[in-house]
């Protein structure tokens, strides 16, 4: 009984001593949280701060540490016959949402005091400073590289209404033409295995001609949200967390080889989307796919028409009327897809990454993929070809 007593006793005192040390443990927790704060911010400004110099950028990261960092994580992760990005993104979903569910629930029942709050919105700050920094470290500094206009000599210049009629009447005979091919012959689509396959040539003959679009390992994979891809309107993806490039194949069959060839690009470090647009259209041009040169041609076609309306609305029509019948049903069959899948949600999601653009060097927003016209024009007028 004694015993007993005693260590009842002692127990008592752990009990009259255990809120000052929960305390103590939870003000010491905080400062380590404000620790690593101050540390993030540090990493976080030096990043933009390095990020204001594109000569930099291009010279260090971009053609200096990025490929490493690429290559490193196509090697780690482009064997896995799945998207492990993909996984990620959906249980970070689920993070948010269940981290979400417990704020509010913790609100409702008024559990949330004022120092919890303090903890909660430095642990908030800590999460979105480490996302930042990882993102700009494996991949995004490359929104602030020179780019390829720099490394093929481009004269970048505004261009007039007669540069945009001379692009549509050329970029029409292209697309006539390769869409001719493939009805003569018969071709079918490609499956998403050989299809892959043959983005991975393409890039191997044009690192033939330019060196630093060399592409190996391959990372390549059917997005696993091409469902909600679909409904939300994007065709494919870079997840520069794990260097995989998502495509989505539920979208019509003839934009998936110029989709798979534009985020190949952004695995080479061409972030911007008018790069990565002009990059795939010079490795799909470098190969003798001619269903990739039907796919990048109508996506470049479809571009430049669309600036040239802006300008001149009724050449831009007639050059409209000039595609053929088979690619017309193409258009068709896009224009059908999309209002299938149009809902209100999908508007939203648009001016979403829209404000994402600008904040990565694409003051145009969404409409940044159409400015592949001007990297057209300019390199028509050094090569005399597209």
């Amino acid at each position: 009984m004694l015993h007993f007593r005693a260590e009842n006793r002692v127990f008592m005192g752990l009990r009259a001593v255990g809120p000052a040390f929960i305390t103590f443990r939870a003000d010491m927790k905080f400062k380590k949280s404000l620790l690593c704060t101050l540390v993030l911010v540090v990493l976080a400004v030096s990043i933009h701060l390095f990020s204001l110099d594109p000569v930099l950028v291009e010279r260090r990261y971009s053609t200096g540490i990025y490929p490493y960092i690429g290559r490193g994580l196509r090697y780690l992760l482009g064997w896995l016959p799945f998207s492990l990005g993909d996984i990620l993104y959906g249980a970070a979903v689920l993070w948010l949402i269940t981290k979400l569910f417990k704020g509010i629930r913790a609100v409702l029942k008024k559990k949330v005091t004022g120092q919890s709050f303090l903890a909660g919105l430095v642990y908030a700050l800590n999460v979105i400073l480490i996302i930042y920094i990882s993102f700009n470290l494996l991949w995004g500094i490359n929104y602030n590289r020179v780019g390829i206009a720099k490394q093929l000599g481009l004269k970048m210049e505004k261009y007039s209404t007669t540069d945009l009629k001379k692009l549509n009447e050329m970029l029409v005979e292209k697309v006539n033409a390769s869409k001719q091919m493939l009805v003569e012959a018969k071709t079918g689509y490609p499956t998403k295995k050989e299809l892959f396959s043959r983005i991975n040539r393409a890039y191997q003959q044009a690192e033939t001609v330019y060196p630093f679009l060399h592409y190996q390992p391959v990372s390549l994979k059917p997005s696993v949200w091409s469902w909600v891809g679909k409904n939300m309107g994007f065709t494919g993806y870079y997840n520069p967390f794990t260097g995989e490039a998502q495509v989505n194949t539920l979208v019509p069959e003839f934009l998936q080889p110029f989709t798979t060839s534009h985020e190949v690009a952004h695995q080479l470090g061409y972030a911007k989307e008018m790069e990565a647009n002009f990059v795939g259209y010079l490795a799909a041009t470098s190969s003798t796919d001619t269903l990739l040169h039907y796919s990048v041609y109508l996506d470049l076609f479809m571009y430049s028409n669309r600036n040239l309306f802006e300008t001149d609305s009724v050449s831009a029509k007639e050059f409209r009327k000039q595609l053929i019948p088979a690619v017309q049903e193409d258009l068709k069959e896009w224009k059908r897809f999309y209002l299938r899948h149009r809902n209100p949600i999908e508007p939203l999601w648009r001016w979403i990454y829209g404000v994402y653009l600008r904040r990565n060097q694409q003051p145009q927003g969404v409409l940044s993929y159409d400015e592949v016209t001007g990297f057209l024009i300019a390199y028509y007028k050094k090569a005399g070809k597209i």
